[in-house]
């Protein structure tokens, strides 16, 4: 169905996320925080990323950024799922590039049904 790269540092998130994916056929691989996505994002190119927002190293903001402004990786959907609800932070979201906002603590079957829109755009 597709190649999900989850950028999120928080591995009950990355694990509910993983197994709704896996379960209805996507392929799913992890990085940990907003470089190692940046860099995951451009060498294996996946058909979709979930970006959380708050993480180490590199915020998820400054990371869509990068993988955004990347004509390699710029065409990506993206997709972020964050704990930050408030309309300036869906704001600053889309701002950076992101094409979906999605708050935890998220309803799997919504970002289930989600991701399989952004990936039959493909």
């Amino acid at each position: 169905m597709g190649r999900i790269l989850i950028v999120e540092d928080n591995m009950d998130t990355y694990e509910l996320v993983r197994f709704i994916l896996e379960k209805n056929g996507f392929e799913t691989f992890l990085a940990m925080n907003g470089r190692d996505g940046v860099n995951a994002a451009t060498k294996q190119l996946p058909d979709l990323i979930i970006m959380d927002l708050s993480m180490p190293e590199m915020d998820g903001w400054t990371a869509t950024r990068l993988i955004k402004g990347n004509t390699t990786t710029s065409t990506i959907p993206l997709i972020a799922l964050t704990a930050h609800a408030l309309p300036s932070d869906r704001k600053r979201a889309f701002d950076a590039g992101c094409d979906e906002y999605v708050t935890k603590p998220m309803d799997l079957l919504d970002l289930l049904d989600t991701v399989k829109t952004w990936t039959s755009k493909q």
